[in-house]
């Protein structure tokens, strides 16, 4: 397991060969990990062709742009933690991209700032790297799937193989986003509001998330509970879908649900599974967007009914599949039944951790195990 082939490695070293590559995504995912080993294959492992901001010595050489000389691979990692860093990457790319590829890794600082005024349009690619998943691990029995739930998807707690440890890696990690990144994203002051939050979301997961109940709850305004809330997306702590639908089907359309990029955090079995499935379709979509430069996106759907379906994949702002996700094997629900009525062409799935066969209902509803259905993504 500890020289688990990553699910981007072959698409980055192909981009590579194109313009520079800008990979993003939560910390401890692996990204550094990748960089080293794309530089192996690469540039023979030279370890002065890997800079990272956060040593001393490597980010002097950022400063003065002292960056290794002849072709290969230069790896700069964690460097959008410098103000100038477009400014310095652009320079090295327009002067030496012929001889030169740049690999350019980091988490949060890196996707928040790729949306602002961006000086690179055109000369990079972009690609956001995911914790492990069901198919990526190899995953074939629902014993697999257990581990993935208790140990979560981040390569270090994974791989320990002990849920003590991964409950040790996870609370560190989230004090980490908080005190350290959180201050290299933003200048916060409520730091505490942040921490109150944080251990106040896992419970909340899978249902519509009210701004205004949390607001009463903290005690503070409702701004201030979104701000943060988009403050914790930016670290990828969690990420929120909204609702999907218009008039023609009552639709709600105002709250969003939220999940974890580390579902261990989520206590609920059925929660912690669907948090598991929503963390497994967002992989597969960013990849479709990263990799074919395909519109697909992730809701939900709920009306005013009460009628409610985990997943809507969007494509082209069209649904394109439905999905439930149940922990035990039972009767299809009336919210999957009734979008499947509504749009008799897409496919819809109920999925659960009993199922035994792959069959499809009367109404057209796939009826599989989610471990079928993970196994068949990333």
């Amino acid at each position: 397991m500890e020289t688990l082939n990553r699910y981007l490695e072959s698409q980055v070293h192909k981009d590579l060969g194109k313009k520079m590559v800008l990979l993003a995504g939560p910390r401890q995912c692996g990204k550094t990990t990748l960089a080293k080993k794309l530089l192996e294959s690469e540039s023979s492992g030279d370890r002065n062709r890997y800079l990272n901001w956060d040593a001393l010595e490597d980010r002097d050489l950022i400063l003065e742009e002292r960056f290794p000389a002849g072709p290969g691979l230069l790896v700069l990692d964690e460097i959008h933690k410098y103000s100038r860093w477009r400014q310095v990457v652009k320079g090295l790319y327009d002067k030496r991209k012929e001889e030169i590829s740049i690999l350019v890794t980091g988490s949060a600082k890196l996707d928040h700032y790729r949306h602002g005024g961006d000086s690179l349009q055109g000369r990079y690619h972009f690609h956001r790297l995911h914790p492990l998943s069901f198919a990526e691990i190899g995953g074939a029995s629902q014993n697999d799937l257990n581990d993935l739930l208790a140990l979560g998807g981040f390569p270090e707690p994974f791989l320990s193989g002990s849920e003590k440890e991964a409950r040790r890696w996870s609370k560190e990690y989230r004090s980490r986003l908080v005190t350290e990144d959180l201050q290299d994203l933003e200048q916060v002051k409520d730091i505490a509001l942040v921490q109150q939050l944080v251990l106040r979301l896992p419970s909340l997961v899978a249902s519509p998330l009210s701004i205004n109940s949390l607001r009463e709850d903290l005690q503070v305004a409702h701004q201030t509970v979104a701000r943060r809330l988009t403050i914790l997306e930016n670290l990828y702590m969690i990420f929120r879908i909204h609702p999907f639908g218009g008039p023609s089907i009552k639709a709600v359309k105002k709250e969003a649900k939220h999940y974890h990029l580390d579902w261990t955090v989520v206590s609920d079995p059925g929660a912690r599974l669907e948090n598991l499935v929503a963390c497994h379709l967002l992989k597969w979509c960013h990849l479709m967007e990263d990799t074919e430069g395909r519109s697909v996106e992730l809701r939900f759907y709920r009306d005013t009914n009460g009628r409610e379906v985990d997943f809507v994949i969007l494509e082209d702002e069209q649904p394109v599949q439905f999905i439930e996700c149940k922990t035990a094997q039972g009767r299809r629900t009336r919210g999957l039944s009734f979008l499947k009525g509504k749009f008799p062409q897409v496919p819809a799935v109920q999925i659960d951790t009993q199922t035994t066969t792959d069959t499809i209902s009367r109404a057209g509803i796939r009826m599989v195990n989610v471990t079928q259905f993970l196994g068949d993504l990333v």
